[in-house]
């Protein structure tokens, strides 16, 4: 253990040094800062580095060499080229394939995804007569409800609606998507391209059955489908309430607190949301008017092929996921920009998830995903410097957005444990989990309790068990723990209490904030093992999804008091690497204290993606520079310099924004990374929602927040 922490960056606790001062953007009047390269891109002596900030940090700028740093991937089918994406020829480990040039080539996109769907089993054999005849009946019968005129609430005709389906899943449930496609189209609930893409077999159509199959239409099942179907039908159920009685194999223990700090500091590189798009295309359309732009036959309003309004820049786009350019240039930036080297690394890094490009679903199959998952898992490998605790986003699957619960009737509960063998596996080949780690990770839906060389106990979390884009969670919708992904949590925690670990908690999709992505009956339950575990195990909580820079705090007993000494956990949100949607790319850096693991500064760096037009790729490639340190950004409350950015100051910070507005307009300003997308928080209303959002760490207290 002790040789272990010895490889890692740590320092005394120090001020820092020219780090002065609420600022948002980089410091100058610093010390010059020499470096060159590697094959890689890494630094080796002095070029393309602006001034340093401090011992602690690189310097406040770095801008990528010119050229492709080839070797990061042995070899190629078609070379990278100033006006054009590699593409490697890249071999799976875990696979032992070559994922072929078809698969990425942006020529031969597919429109139609060939994998395997399933179903659950017939209740009962019956003929193709028998099955067709049923579903016209069933959708003569669901028309005829709809159609009423009779004063029945949409509500109600949803709910009565599903009855019928779910009689014809149960019999036949591969005519189900025809008849859902029928439907849509029939009363225009999208268009019928949309239609086919929401409901047919190969998409989610099967999903659907299994949902209708397995669904209550009568209780709390419903009603989250028929709220999730339209904002028309069923509005979305309040919080169940919530037995905390056996919940805990223990009660919490009296006056816990954190240990004290060991006032040695190591290095953590919080990256999240890399969204790689092999299929990125230069020249390509960059301001197309719908889907994901760069890609062949997109254009821009009012133009056709082969007309361009703003031709896709080697380096990226505002309205495009991550060419293989861009998402090289950040991982070449972050030794420089943070201080680290093979030499001297980071303690470790966290990955929050989304590795997969925002395909539409019949763009997407399971090889692209686990192409995916191999080619930035590898580029990790050999950019960051220790071991890298990653979780799955909701785009880290096929279809995206789906995770089933092992409980599922007829077997279905293993239709995507292919993901998790293989994301387990590359983990493992990287060395960044032991074997019963990735034994976790097999089973538990890719999540995992794994402790680093420090002492600190990460444990990771499927939050695709409470993102409301699942349709896999509809139904049982009583138990806010189908998956078994909470109870998984709680007996970690309690085996890290009972041992004395601190633990951090790393997820995809953030529990709370405004509460629009998260499920209510989940993010409560989740809130509460939260409050019982902190502040004395659980030091801090990582998200990613939303591509912004964000927190939120969460409190004791369910947040009824809101005030600091009620605030217990911070939940830290990461910033993306993608540029999508109109968002500068951009990562973070904590400083945490070796025995507590609390943060005592989080920098964030940013590429400015409006520049990305204007570069010479004979010249540089991008520039990374310091956008922020959360210390010296947010603390105009005398904060000490030996306090931890925990959740008690970061309540202050919303204090301190209650009462000066501008605080809340600088916030808003780093959420995307000073691209400017969110416009000014300027109005009463929007300060007060964003502040809310910032106390609000489960779906129902962020839907509670006043919206602005």
């Amino acid at each position: 253990m002790v040789m272990m922490m010895e490889t890692y960056r740590l320092h005394e606790t120090t001020g820092l040094g020219g780090l002065a001062g609420p600022y948002m953007g980089p410091l100058q009047d610093q010390s010059v800062s020499t470096v060159s390269f590697d094959a890689l891109g890494l630094p080796l002596t002095e070029e393309n580095a602006s001034t340093t900030t401090s011992d602690v940090l690189g310097p406040t700028a770095y801008t990528v060499p010119a050229g492709f740093p080839t070797s990061v991937f042995p070899s190629y089918y078609i070379p990278p080229a100033p006006t054009q994406e590699p593409q490697p020829a890249l071999y799976d480990p875990v696979l032992n394939i070559t994922y072929p040039l078809n698969l990425t080539n942006p020529d031969t996109i597919p429109t139609d995804d060939n994998d395997a769907v399933f179903y659950p089993q017939p209740t009962r054999n019956v003929t193709n007569e028998t099955a067709t005849a049923l579903v016209q009946s069933a959708i003569a019968n669901i028309s005829a409800i709809i159609d009423a005129d009779d004063g029945t609430s949409n509500c109600t005709k949803c709910q009565s609606a599903l009855a019928i389906a779910k009689q014809v899943a149960q019999v036949t449930p591969t005519s189900v998507p025809g008849m859902l496609v029928t439907l849509c189209d029939k009363y225009q609930y999208q268009s019928n391209a949309s239609c086919q893409q929401s409901f047919g077999a190969s998409t989610y159509g099967s999903f659907w059955t299994q949902i209708l199959a397995f669904a209550d239409p009568g209780g709390l099942d419903s009603q989250y489908i028929c709220n999730t179907l339209s904002d028309d039908s069923c509005s979305q159920p309040a919080v169940s309430p919530l037995d905390t009685t056996d919940l805990f194999p223990k009660p919490k223990p009296e006056n816990a607190t954190a240990p004290p700090p060991s006032g040695v500091r190591a290095k953590v590189l919080h990256l999240s949301d890399f969204h790689i798009d092999p299929r990125y295309v230069v020249g390509a359309e960059a301001n197309c008017t719908g889907g994901l732009c760069c890609r062949p036959g997109v254009h821009a309003a009012g133009l056709s092929l082969p007309q361009i309004e703003l031709p896709a820049p080697l380096y990226g786009a505002y309205l495009c996921d991550t060419p293989y350019f861009l998402g090289l240039a950040a991982l070449q930036s972050i030794g420089p920009l943070t201080g680290t080297s093979t030499a001297d690394p980071l303690a470790f890094a966290i990955y929050t998830g989304d590795l997969v490009s925002h395909d539409g679903p019949y763009q997407l199959s399971r090889a692209y995903t686990e192409y995916a998952e191999d080619s930035v898992f590898s580029m990790f490998k050999q950019y960051i410097t220790g071991p890298v605790y990653a979780v799955l986003g909701n785009h880290d699957s096929n279809p995206q957005d789906a995770d089933a619960p092992h409980s599922e009737p007829d077997g279905l509960g293993q239709q995507l444990s292919w993901n998790y063998n293989h994301v387990a596996g590359l983990w493992e080949q990287n060395d960044w989990l032991n074997s019963s780690a990735v034994d976790n990770a097999r089973l538990n839906y890719g999540a995992y309790s794994a402790k680093t060389g420090l002492g600190l106990r990460i444990i990771t979390l499927n939050t695709d068990f409470w993102y409301n884009a699942n349709r896999l969670n509809y139904y049982n919708m009583t138990n806010p723990d189908v998956s078994g992904m909470q109870a998984f949590l709680i007996e970690e925690l309690q085996a890290a209490e009972d041992a004395g670990e601190r633990v951090w908690i790393l997820g995809h999709v953030p529990s709370g904030y405004d509460g629009v992505n998260t499920l209510p009956n989940p993010s409560n339950l989740f809130y509460q093992i939260v409050d019982r575990y902190s502040p004395h195990v659980i030091a801090n909580v990582f998200f990613g999804h939303t591509h912004r820079d964000e927190f939120m705090i969460y409190y004791a007993n369910n947040a009824s008091s809101q005030t600091a000494a009620d605030a217990l956990t911070t939940g830290w949100i990461g910033p993306s690497i993608t540029p999508l949607t109109s968002l500068n790319s951009g990562f973070r850096m904590y400083e945490v204290d070796t025995a507590t693991f609390d943060v005592y500064e989080a920098y964030t760096w940013y590429a400015d993606v409006s520049a990305f037009s204007s570069i010479d790729p004979a010249v540089s490639g991008p520039t990374y520079e310091l956008e922020y340190s959360s210390r010296d950004t947010y603390n105009v409350f005398g904060w000490s310099s030996d306090a931890p950015l925990n959740a008690t100051f970061w309540h202050l910070v919303t204090e301190a924004m209650e009462q000066n507005g501008s605080l809340v307009e600088r916030y808003s300003a780093l959420e995307p990374k000073l691209s400017g997308a969110d416009g000014a928080c300027t109005s009463t209303t929007c300060q007060q929602a964003k502040i809310c959002y910032m106390r609000s760490g489960s779906a129902a207290l962020g839907k509670a927040c006043p919206q602005g």
